[in-house]
This record gives C-alpha cells, sequence and structure tokens, in this order.
C-alpha cells in the first residue's frame, strides 16, 4: 500500500528572539514522519522560517487577521489548489479566534483543524480565568482590566508595586512604579491595543504545563517544564523537565472539567503548595518541541489522532532534562526574499 503524503500548513514561524510556536511543530512533525510536507503560513516576508528550508518545505505570505476571514480562507484554497493542504495548525493567539469560528467551513473545503470551541476559547479569557481557577482549586493573581491611564492608577492603588502590567493576548512587563507602568501600557497600547491588565505579582517558580485535549475529556499527552531563562519578553529559553504530579493533575483535570480539543499550554506560578493560574494559551508553546525530544510528540500525536489513527497517549518522560534555546544563521539570497515579496510564496 503506498502511504499517503500528508501536506500540513502551519503558522507561527517568526523563530526569533519572541519565537513562534511553529518551527518547533514543524520540527515535530519531521522528526516523526519525513514523508509530510510542512508548508508555512506566514505574516511578514522576513520570517526566519520562510527561509528555513530544512524545516518548512514551502511557505506562503498570508493576509494580518484583521483582514478578516474572507481573505485568509482565499489564501489557504489557492494553497490547496496549488500544492495540497490537508490540515492547518493555527499556532498565533491572533488568528485563533477566526480559524475556530470558520473551522467547520475549512473542513467543508477539505482542510482539517483541530481546536477548541468557541466557548472552550472564551474560558482562556482573563475575566474568566479566575472562575476557570477556582474549578480547578487553585489561585488567580488579582487582575484588573483597564483602559486608560487613569484607570490604571486605580487598579496600581489596589495591587500595589511591583506588580505586572500586560496585553490581553501579548507582552507582560514588570513594573516597579508609576512611570514604569504608564511607559509600559503606552508601548502594549500602541502595539496590540486594549484593554491592558494590571495583576498582581506572585511570588514562585514558573511552571507550565503543554498537553492536547481530544475534546472528550481525556488528554493525548502532557509534558511539565520550569522556566530557566526567558527572553526580554517572558518567552520560554531555557528550561528543565520536571514531574510535578500535582501539576500535572491539575492540567489533567482542566482538559477534564473543560472536555478541552486541541493543544494548550497551562502557565503557573508554583510556590510550595500553592499554585497560581496565571495564563491558559490555546495552541501549541514555542517550547512543544522539547516535549518532543522527551518522547511525547504532541504535534504527531494530535495529526494521527486526526486521521483516525491509534495513538500513545502516554505522559511518561525523564524529568530533569534541559532544554538550551541558542540563535542560529541560515543563509539566503536576497533574490529568495524579493520572489517571497512579489509572489507571495516560496520558491518550494
Amino acid at each position: 500500500m503506498i502511504k499517503k503524503e500528508l501536506k500540513i500548513a502551519l503558522s507561527g514561524i517568526n523563530d526569533t528572539d519572541n519565537p513562534g510556536p511553529g518551527i518547533g511543530v514543524a520540527r515535530s512533525l519531521k522528526d516523526s514522519d519525513t514523508s509530510i510536507t510542512t508548508i508555512g503560513l506566514s505574516y511578514d516576508i522576513q520570517d526566519p522560517g520562510n527561509y528555513m528550508g530544512f524545516v518548512i518545505d514551502k511557505s506562503y505570505i498570508l493576509p494580518y487577521p484583521n483582514k478578516g476571514w474572507e481573505a485568509i480562507s482565499l489564501h489557504l484554497k489557492k494553497i490547496k489548489e496549488q500544492s495540497g493542504l490537508d490540515m492547518v495548525i493555527p499556532n498565533l493567539d491572533a488568528e485563533l479566534p477566526l480559524y475556530i469560528r470558520y473551522q467547520a467551513e475549512l473542513a467543508q473545503d477539505g482542510i482539517k483543524s483541530f481546536l477548541p470551541t468557541q466557548a472552550q476559547f472564551d474560558l482562556r479569557a482573563k475575566e474568566h480565568l479566575k472562575a476557570v481557577s477556582d474549578n480547578l482549586g487553585i489561585s488567580y493573581p488579582q487582575t484588573h482590566k483597564v483602559f486608560s491611564i487613569d484607570d490604571m492608577r486605580k487598579a496600581l492603588k489596589i495591587v500595589d508595586f511591583p506588580a505586572v502590567v500586560k496585553g490581553n493576548y501579548y507582552k507582560a512587563y514588570i513594573v516597579q512604579n508609576l512611570p514604569d507602568a504608564i511607559l509600559r501600557f503606552t508601548q502594549i497600547a500602541n502595539e496590540w491595543g486594549y484593554p491592558i491588565l494590571v495583576q498582581e505579582l506572585v511570588n514562585g517558580e514558573e511552571l507550565n504545563v503543554v498537553g492536547v485535549g481530544d475534546g472528550e475529556g481525556g488528554t493525548l499527552g502532557l509534558v511539565a517544564a520550569k522556566k530557566m531563562t526567558t527572553t526580554a519578553l517572558g518567552k520560554f529559553w531555557n528550561g528543565v523537565s520536571i514531574g510535578h504530579e500535582q501539576l500535572l493533575a491539575i492540567a489533567e483535570k482542566f482538559v477534564k472539567q473543560t472536555s478541552w480539543k486541541g493543544p494548550f499550554e497551562l502557565e503557573c506560578m508554583v510556590d510550595g503548595d500553592q499554585i497560581y493560574m496565571i495564563e491558559i494559551n490555546p495552541r501549541f508553546p514555542a517550547w512543544v518541541y522539547f516535549a518532543t525530544a522527551l518522547g511525547i510528540n504532541l504535534p504527531k500525536r494530535m495529526v494521527d489522532f486526526v486521521q483516525g489513527k491509534e495513538i500513545d497517549r502516554s505522559s511518561e518522560y525523564a524529568a530533569g532534562k534541559m532544554m538550551i534555546r541558542y540563535t542560529y544563521e541560515t543563509i539566503a539570497d536576497v533574490s529568495d526574499l524579493s520572489h517571497l515579496a512579489t509572489q507571495g510564496e516560496s520558491r518550494g
């Protein structure tokens, strides 16, 4: 029997000091099955993944999500006609609401996906995280949604310094005083808009869990890791795998309670027995390849599950393994950039 080659598109191929998840997802798929063709979906011609042919077989430039679904859908249909397209794995928060809303339409076009429902996606909104945390038996830092500097001043009188000023989707800064808070508020608002969140700073170690929910209350695997060093934006840079039973049990409980469908990451602060929920990311994190290297290849398990294959759902991995992220140069011809800019796709 001839094995059918799968063609899988994925976004988030901005592998910089603010890395997207796409390269880790692509590496995971390539490591497990060399017959898979990876198609990069990029919003910037300078995304490094556009020039990493050893990981991304071909890439296309997409219109920004704020242009609406019709523009993205037309590009996906074009990709399917030109290159073939079996499945899409969106990896960026800003685009996920569109893919979630129109996942049934994607399926009608013959493009599979595995995403949370709108109701599940809404749970990760900051206004719902306290209720989610309460249901899990853990804590959530005091958080205020603000739309102006005056609102922020009032919130900071309640939260006090040091505090965290963060965007609804991206960016988070620890601030020590009001001038610092105003600076960060302005920076985030100019780049990402409103609301801005003012959050209590909690102490402890930052521990994260990556997993995939099967949509019926079970998981396709879980891996927990501790951040050791981060970028200026708080992105996971170096870390170590951990076997934190309480945290893994909370992740299992989260999936069971919500019947979560698709990839997710729980970001928590842990101080002894006290666990605070910081964020729920409804996608793979940039460090997902760490889980793959530990033997828990979540992107491939998800793809196989969507294909109706029997999969290994175990979460057995070695604790005490380190992930070391590093910078790397790849060389391309400037004509590659020109081709991408003018044609909207790489040479492939």
